[in-house]
């Protein structure tokens, strides 16, 4: 297969992390006889800095011409205090998203038997939880109008939804639960929100036509709290925008680690997938940031064009460097040397060779490596 691929490694660890991805994509390319092409484009604060706008025409028109997106982080830690900023990085994704029409985020969420210890919650309540997040990526309060009064001191945001917005991820939910659990929880506000209300109303007018998934409801207060309690009880999430940012990041405590958790960004024509970390400007070019995340959305990249065989091979050397603690700091407490290129340097070798031994990979990725 032939794919042309729009990269996009944005701030802070994007690069680093897009750079252990591409290193992947470009193993399977060539143990599986792909032509991958990659093309890079700005965007976010390294796009301000260069043509003072977070999303350049260019980087726009790259995407469009491109078959996917592989995107890495955004954000730059000096926005974070500058509240006046008119061009903020986060504008780029924000824009992009609405430019390639992307309207579902698509976030596994899986506890690896390897690293329940590692989570702040207990094994036996995270134990074998797998979850998938639908959330609605182009409408809701981050897209609504907003306002600023002329003294400054009044603001508003406005949550919108259409039944259209609601219905075209609605039913792409469903169709997932039919592939799993069959059962969806849509998470809420409806007993002071309008805009939930309407999620309820047509979420109900949908249900009849997929009698065979459980459809159940919860407020996003309590499904925040269950999250944490019960996090197996659930199956496909559905929900708005905001609301979904904020339940994936939660999520990151069943895994371990936010830096395991992988999206897809979806629409009619075009896609993107990344990992769902921001930039964490303050591990920039340290060597610590996790790039499995990255390197899991690349998978889901595969899967997305059909290359099953190609992204299992992927998720099975991720199990490995899991199994083998050939991982970054945030979750590595028996090695002390594991950098992001070394992760992707193991994962790559995976792929390239996977009846190898364990004691000859972890020695090698250890840098103890002998002529034998």
């Amino acid at each position: 297969m032939k794919l042309h691929i729009a990269v996009l490694p944005g701030d802070g660890i994007g690069p680093e992390v897009i750079a252990q991805a591409v290193k992947v994509l470009k193993a399977i390319a060539m143990e599986f006889g792909h032509i991958f092409t990659f093309e890079y484009g700005l965007i976010g604060g390294v796009a301000i800095s260069k043509t003072g706008v977070a999303l350049p025409n260019e980087t726009i028109n790259l995407c469009k011409n491109a078959d996917t997106v592989l995107f890495g982080a955004i954000g730059e830690h000096k926005y974070n205090f500058d509240p006046t900023a008119k061009v903020r990085p986060e504008q780029g994704l924000l824009n992009l998203r609405k430019e390639l029409d992307l309207f579902a985020n698509i976030r596994p969420v899986v506890a690896y038997e390897d690293l329940l210890e590692k989570s702040s919650l207990k094994k036996k309540f995270i134990k074998d939880a797998d979850i998938v997040i639908y959330r609605e990526l182009t409408s809701g309060i981050y897209f609504g109008e907003k306002t600023l009064s002329d003294d400054g001191n009044t603001a508003s945001d406005i949550c919108r939804y259409t039944r259209f917005e609601i219905e075209r991820i609605s039913h792409l939910a469903f169709k997932a639960a039919r592939s799993r659990k069959r059962k969806i929880t849509l998470v809420d506000k409806a007993n002071v929100l309008e805009s939930s209300r309407l999620w309820r109303k047509v979420i109900l007018e949908l249900a009849p036509q997929y009698p065979d998934v459980t459809l159940d409801f919860l407020y996003i207060d309590n499904a925040a709290k269950q999250l944490v309690v019960n996090p197996r009880q659930f199956d496909v999430i559905l929900t708005e925008n905001m609301f979904g940012d904020i339940l994936s990041e939660e999520a990151s405590v069943i895994v371990g680690s936010i830096g395991l958790l992988a999206s897809a960004s979806l629409g009619q024509k075009y896609s993107m997938f990344e990992p769902i970390h921001g930039a964490y400007s303050k591990a920039t070019d340290k060597g610590i940031a996790n790039p499995i995340a990255s390197i899991l959305s690349a998978a889901m990249l595969l899967e997305h064009f059909g290359l099953l065989e190609e992204a299992a091979l992927v998720r099975r050397a991720i199990d490995k460097s899991l199994n083998l603690h050939i991982t970054t700091p945030d979750l590595n407490t028996k090695y002390d040397n594991i950098s992001t290129s070394k992760v992707g340097d193991f994962i790559e070798d995976f792929i390239n060779n996977p009846e190898e031994t364990n004691l000859n990979f972890t020695n090698i990725h250890l840098g103890q490596s002998t002529i034998i």
